[in-house]
């Protein structure tokens, strides 16, 4: 026992130090750090991480003082790539997830019953009306009935959007439209995002083709259109979408623009039934009706004398019954129609898809997107503005064909300052294109100034105006 305590104690007055207090390694850990016993490899690499160090602490300050910069690009992902499966996975499951949340049509009717059942009738206009109390009610009735997803229409801020009676009452008509409207563009939206194949929340022409396509089947109006015509009556309809919505032709339309465009509301006008039958005219004011459409494919057929798929110049002044200036034809082709090979290097011929965009101009002079393109027309010397010379050019052809169709002689000076006073331009020298805009009647001057028609309308209007009354008082 005793020689056993003795080699313990022993051992442990033989246990070695710890490392950091032995001098030997506290020297030898200050002659590594110094470099001096390193060689010339280690040397460099310690000296390019210090130099890599120094940078990346410059990056930094410099990162801290400037703020941090958004990314403003962000590459797709290739197709078939596992990022893109999962993006596209991902966008199903979100879209499948707004759609359910959104009233089908069981719902809506369940919605105007509920309106209908707890509304109050107006004593002095008959109307159905509800206060805020009222409001309240049927939201919680709603809810019962349909579920949550109706609760969203009942807010207080939806109710203030709408217009009240002296005693706080809202019509339940525009709200159960609102509903309505809501609802059908949320799908419309839903639908679209869909079709867009890259999820960047713009549609390229045929993404559009195919949504106009799948909307056939459910527009009244539409159900008996030939299945052979489909394919053509879609590359017209998505057109208009283009001409007004993509108006820098960079080949996609915003989807948000698309939903908040006069197009969308005119196409869906084709869900109601016809109940009287309409005349041709009043079809072919819309542009996505069946008559529309096949009048501009018999419009552009009857024009393309040589068969050949395009209008040259000499084909397109038929175009109105030959009432268009043969300058604004020659200015048509300068500046929208691209130089093609048909009949030579120099030759120009209109193609389907640039004819659809005269018309449509011709057709809606009046907006900003049409006068936009007849002003490039009217800019004879490309400067941005029209001046008295400019005007004197155009309206001389407009002059010689009223001259030839039998009217009274003209002066082309009293023209030149009526124009000039029904603009009212900033600038007393010129028009630009924002004050044919801003003075509401670009599209009357445009007319005149590109078609004798036009100009017969304009100095024929008193007696226009009279006419379209007299029936009216008849009636």
């Amino acid at each position: 026992m005793y020689s056993g305590s003795s080699d313990g104690e022993a051992s442990a007055q033989r246990r070695i130090p710890a490392a950091s207090s032995m001098l030997w390694v506290r020297n030898l850990r200050r002659f590594i750090g110094s470099g001096a016993g390193l060689g010339s490899e280690a040397l460099t690499e310690l000296e390019t991480k210090r130099i890599l160090l120094d940078i990346f602490k410059e990056k930094q300050q410099k990162s801290a003082e400037a703020g941090s910069i958004p990314s403003f690009y962000k590459k797709k992902p290739e197709e078939g790539s596992i990022s893109h499966r999962v993006q596209r996975l991902a966008k199903y499951r979100f879209l499948k997830k707004q759609s359910d949340l959104l009233l089908n049509a069981d719902d809506l009717d369940a919605m105007w019953v509920c309106l209908r059942e707890n509304c109050v009738i107006d004593d002095a206009t008959g109307a159905e009306k509800m206060n805020y109390e009222d409001f309240c009610h049927i939201a919680s009735v709603c809810t019962e009935q349909i579920g949550l997803k109706c609760r969203r229409f009942f807010s207080p801020s939806n109710f203030m959007k709408f217009e009240k009676d002296e005693s706080g009452r809202i019509s339940i008509l525009p709200f159960y439209l609102y509903v309505m409207r809501t609802v059908s563009l949320t799908q419309a939206r839903i639908d679209m995002s869909e079709l867009d194949e890259d999820s960047d929340g713009f549609l390229q022409p045929h993404e559009m083709e195919l949504y106009i396509k799948g909307l056939i089947p459910n527009l009244a109006q539409l159900r008996d259109m030939p299945a052979a015509f489909e394919q053509m009556y879609c590359r017209i309809a998505a057109h208009k979408f283009f001409f007004f919505c993509d108006p820098h032709k960079r080949g996609k339309a915003c989807i948000k623009k698309v939903l908040l465009s006069n197009c969308l509301q005119e196409l869906m006008e084709l869900h109601q039934e016809n109940e009287e039958e309409a005349t041709d005219t009043e079809q072919a004011e819309n542009w996505f009706s069946l008559t529309s459409a096949q009048r501009i494919c018999d419009m552009f057929l009857a024009l393309d004398k040589d068969m050949n798929g395009t209008l040259s110049k000499q084909e397109l002044r038929d175009y109105a019954d030959g009432t268009l200036t043969d300058i604004f034809i020659e200015r048509v082709f300068d500046e929208h129609v691209r130089r093609g090979k048909i009949g030579g290097g120099n030759a120009r011929e209109m193609d389907f898809e640039s004819f659809l965009d005269f018309v449509l101009a011709l057709e809606n002079k009046d907006t900003p997107e049409g006068l936009t393109y007849l002003f490039r027309c009217l800019d004879l010397n490309g400067r941005g503005f029209l001046t008295t010379a400019d005007i004197h050019s155009l309206f001389r052809d407009v002059h010689q064909k009223w001259i030839e169709g039998g009217n009274y002689e003209l002066c082309i000076e009293d023209v030149r300052d009526e124009i000039w006073d029904m603009v009212k331009p900033s600038d007393p020298l010129s028009i630009a294109l924002a004050d044919l805009l801003a003075c509401k009647q670009g599209g009357t001057v445009a007319s005149m100034l590109i078609d004798v028609r036009g100009f017969w309308a304009h100095d024929n209007r008193e007696n226009l105006l009279q006419e379209e009354e007299e029936p009216e008082e008849e009636q």
